[in-house]
């Protein structure tokens, strides 16, 4: 299973086109964590697991999506409901409410990668709009993908490009 995982866009639609272009058919999906700044009526939207972010108004977006795809049970959020600007407490526990192994969040503009209890816990960053240690890279999406009882996450650059030593696998625990 292959997934592309992209968050907070704000508007920049033109890289969610390029996204869905290169990778529709090579993806099992693509899964957006927030913040996009399409209307619902978007044909762009059609494209995405999508939630709402704190700067989506259109109130048809999800807050919150769970989905299973190949037997992994992923969760949805763009994070600012849950804290994630001071860590993965709160986001833990709806995990765990939700069953989920698979965890991608947005809002801090951040790339950030860790397992915990068992549970992947990825934003891609900012396609857009980076901030913190990686803002040279001028936005990052991932690509993760479990196989072999492996977790294995590529980060990208917006020129499609993968980042070189970003790249991490995990072992994934038996759900």
């Amino acid at each position: 299973m292959k997934l592309l995982i992209v968050s907070d866009s704000h508007g920049d639609d033109q890289i969610l086109q390029t996204l869905v272009e290169h990778y529709e058919g090579q993806v099992d999906a693509l899964i957006h964590c927030g913040d996009s700044e399409l209307s619902w009526t978007d044909p762009l939207r059609s494209h995405f697991i999508i939630v709402q972010g704190n700067m989506d108004f259109d109130q048809d977006f999800p807050l919150q999506e769970t989905t299973t795809i190949a037997d992994q049970k992923i969760l949805v959020v763009h994070g600012h409901r849950y804290g994630v600007n001071f860590g993965l407490e709160q986001l833990s526990l709806l995990a765990q409410e939700q069953a989920a192994n698979l965890v991608f969040y947005g809002h801090t503009h951040q790339l950030a990668c860790v397992v915990d209890q068992g549970r992947l816990f990825l934003n891609p960053g900012s396609i857009s709009q980076p901030r913190g240690r990686f803002v040279s890279l001028k936005g990052t999406y991932a690509i993760v993908g479990v196989a072999d009882g492996q977790i294995q996450v590529q980060y990208y650059q917006r020129n499609l490009q993968p980042v070189p030593g970003l790249k991490l696998t995990f072992q994934q625990k038996e759900h």
